[in-house]
């Protein structure tokens, strides 16, 4: 099983429990306008790993996990490369290690073969984390451009099946901020059972030099970066902290 690779990460504290090693794939079928790694959209670019070469070299690193760690495969989409996570992961729960995947969950299908692909890769995931970056439809496609009927199936299939995950929400001023729509998020969140946390992630600019050297338009150009008030509205409406 060939699996394409973006890049890797042997020490990441940000994306699951613990001290993680990413693995960042190649390949995404969204456009979202914030996105900070659109060299990760083409589909069959990166570096080429089989599953048991990549698992190898990612367990040389298990002394950093210690107790609490793991393996996150990260994106780009990791559902696109579903079966290569799949075997990725087999290998690791093999060895007891912690697995995540960080997914914007937008092939999500309940198309029946689809489907038993994707409940045979929960079956050897831990964690999920899950990007709810609009709840509005309309709203999402014009900021990614798709919809989001299927991801937020995708939300309720997790917490139907008792698959824990994380919740994030990208924060933009004026794009993604509006209360209204945060609201609607927290209720749907709140229906949820298997939610551990939510995460809002402040909007940031360090990803503009990718798209220029891509040769492509920037079209949040001139968007700031959230205030901590911004931040602590969003985390108040969400009820991530008590403010």
């Amino acid at each position: 099983m060939i699996g394409y690779i973006h890049s890797l990460e042997s020490f990441g504290l940000v994306d699951g429990p613990g001290v993680r090693f990413v693995v960042f794939l190649q390949g995404c079928s969204m456009r979202c306008k914030f996105c900070h790694n659109p060299d990760t959209w083409q589909l069959g670019g990166g570096e080429e790993w089989t599953a048991e070469k990549l698992f190898e070299h990612i367990y040389r690193y298990r002394k950093y996990w210690k107790d609490n760690g793991g393996i996150t495969v990260s994106g780009g989409e990791p559902l696109l490369q579903i079966d290569f996570v799949t075997e990725l992961f087999k290998f690791a729960k093999a060895k007891g290690i912690h697995t995540a995947i960080d997914t914007a969950g937008q092939p999500f299908s309940d198309e029946t073969s689809w489907m038993e692909k994707f409940a045979e890769l929960m079956s050897v995931t831990d964690l999920v984390l899950l990007d709810i970056k609009e709840f509005d439809s309309q709203r999402h496609k014009a900021l990614t451009g798709v919809d989001n009927s299927n991801i937020l199936k995708m939300a309720r299939w997790l917490s139907d099946n008792d698959k824990p995950m994380w919740i994030r929400h990208v924060l933009i001023p004026n794009v993604t901020d509006d209360v209204n729509d945060l609201e609607k998020i927290h209720e749907f969140i709140s229906s949820l059972k298997t939610v551990e946390r939510v995460e809002v992630l402040p909007y940031h600019t360090l990803g503009i030099a990718k798209w220029e050297s891509l040769g492509i338009k920037y079209l949040l150009a001139g968007v700031p970066t959230p205030t901590q008030e911004q931040i602590n509205i969003a985390e108040k409406i969400l009820h991530i902290v008590d403010k």
